[in-house]
């Protein structure tokens, strides 16, 4: 398709317009704006003369070719729909491991196990494990308080 079209005229063409309204802004803005204006009519016959022209074409043709097969495919839109449902599946499982994790924790931290009533055959209740008191240290530390708390979470 490139060989079709007559790049040339269609590039000078481009370009003398280009020249024209540089003219017009270097007459109505100043110097600045009429040179920024030629510098960017120039491109098109540049791009021509390098054979930029075609590689451009070719990147812009496969550019909007990959797109056009991304948008308009069913199967791209299915296995975008089973990405989804992947991650989705991956944020649920991580949520209920999340949940069981702390549930194991906070049992396992400062309780004694249940032990269940079928498992006592004497029938009286079982007997928990005598949980100190915290003792305040005898000198007024700075971080006594901090020791408390810490003893309380169960981390020492």
């Amino acid at each position: 398709m490139f060989e079709q079209i007559a790049w040339l005229p269609l590039c000078a063409g481009v370009t003398a317009v280009g020249l024209v309204l540089s003219f017009l802004a270097f007459r109505r803005r100043g110097a600045a704006a009429g040179m920024r204006m030629a510098a960017w009519a120039l491109l098109p016959v540049a791009a021509y003369l390098t054979g930029a022209l075609q590689a451009l074409w070719t990147i812009g043709a496969t550019a909007v070719g990959f797109i056009t097969g991304l948008v308009l495919n069913p199967l791209v839109w299915a296995g975008i729909a089973v990405t989804g449902l992947s991650v989705v599946l991956f944020v649920v499982s991580g949520v209920i491991r999340g949940r069981k994790l702390s549930t194991g924790r906070k049992k396992t931290a400062g309780e004694a196990p249940e032990i269940p009533p079928s498992a006592n055959k004497t029938g009286t209740k079982p007997q928990r494990p005598a949980v100190a008191a915290p003792q305040k240290p005898k000198g007024d530390d700075d971080f006594s308080d901090i020791e408390e708390l810490l003893k309380r979470r169960g981390i020492s």
